[in-house]
């Protein structure tokens, strides 16, 4: 995609021959690429780096490809990161039932075309990066609105009990006008008083 940020792929395969070919294919597009030999190392790195693609091999020895989706998926710091599975295996339906349960966003089988993976892993990549763009104005606008909300709800609601006294004088005659004063004085002193956090457990 045009104008794209550099983003972290994390190449994951046990076959030093296949990272050096992805590394090939992909050090072009100007992403840094972090590589892996394994599931138990896919999972370290994932610890503490944020990353916005994974290309991940399906055939690797004690943890496959599947089972180390699994767990990527199953963290909440990594489940929403896309993977592409890369396998040698033809791409039968169950197969791909497996891996798409699995977390996948795509398969490609080896030998697989360099122009594809290039052009598959650029609209990912842009994609995931929109992502985060999205969820950190969200989270942003949200902050915003914690932080203005409650000042101008207060003001809204002491110039909604003004126009009810004025309506009503001060509303000592008691009725619906006294029970609505009242009711708004009591929703600006809760909103004045200090919100004590829930207990973490």
């Amino acid at each position: 995609m045009a104008g794209q940020t550099p983003a972290r792929i994390l190449l994951v395969d046990d076959r030093e021959e296949n990272l050096l070919a992805l590394e090939a294919i992909l050090g072009g597009l100007g992403h840094e690429l972090l590589r892996a030999t394994s599931g138990a190392e896919a999972l370290k790195h994932l610890l503490i780096q944020d990353v916005s693609l994974i290309l991940l091999d399906v055939q690797m020895p004690e943890m496959d490809g599947y089972e180390t989706a699994a767990h990527i998926k199953g963290r909440t710091r990594t489940q929403d990161i896309p993977i592409i599975f890369l396998t040698a295996i033809d791409r039968e339906a169950h197969q791909a039932y497996r891996g798409y349960a699995a977390g996948a966003v795509d398969f490609l089988a080896k030998p697989f075309d360099p122009w594809v993976l290039r052009a598959k892993v650029e609209v990912f990549v842009g994609l995931q990066q929109e992502r985060q763009r999205l969820l950190r104005r969200t989270e942003d606008l949200e902050r915003r609105l914690d932080a203005v909300g409650g000042e101008k709800l207060a003001a809204t609601l002491a110039r909604v009990e003004r126009l009810l006294v004025m309506a009503g004088d001060d509303g000592s005659a008691g009725g619906p006008l006294a029970e609505a004063i009242d009711l708004l004085r009591s929703l600006r002193e809760d909103l004045a008083s200090p919100v004590t956090a829930p207990s973490q457990r």
